[in-house]
């Protein structure tokens, strides 16, 4: 019954929309007017709206390297700006160099990290200087490496055990 219903409304607005009607009239001068308003959007709008657009997608690889804590994020902010006086072609260059780690800094610099990491007020390394919290930052990431390690060398020890079971078996 209610797809009947559904049936008959879909047809009978398909059969009005068939009939004739009556065309829209508008006022002497108002097809002028609305003309006048859309050169106006299109001159003035459409153009800030594509810099804005433009800027936004220049400022990417700045904020990426910001999220990530790249130790040469102000040479990648650098970069974007001068890709903006360039009109894009340096933009590419920010866009690999943000996504790339700089092997020779962490060698140079004991970290791979930006120092504005070490430096937030609200974060685990507020309270100490530099060179402690780098090395303790290390000291973690090497803690979490060697957890994985183990839990590796139990799986394999533990396969090794089933497989020397089953040999026996």
């Amino acid at each position: 019954m209610k797809t009947l219903k559904k049936n008959g409304l879909a047809l009978a607005a398909l059969l009005a929309s068939l009939l004739p009607s009556q065309a829209w009239a508008f006022a002497p001068g108002m097809e002028e007017k609305i003309a006048d308003v859309m050169v106006w959007f299109v001159i003035i709008l459409v153009p800030i709206a594509l810099i804005y657009l433009f800027w936004k997608v220049h400022v990417l690889p700045e904020v990426f390297a910001e999220k990530h804590h790249h130790p040469q994020k102000h040479g990648i902010q650098v970069v974007c700006l001068l890709s903006l006086l360039f009109g894009g072609l340096l933009w590419p260059i920010a866009w690999l160099w943000a996504f790339t780690r700089p092997v020779g800094y962490k060698i140079a610099y004991g970290t791979d990290k930006h120092d504005d990491y070490f430096l937030k007020p609200d974060g685990e390394h507020a309270d100490k200087p530099m060179d402690l919290a780098v090395v303790d930052d290390e000291m973690m990431l090497l803690k979490e490496k060697l957890e994985g390690l183990s839990q590796k060398r139990e799986v394999i020890v533990r396969n090794q055990q089933a497989a020397a079971e089953k040999n026996d078996a």
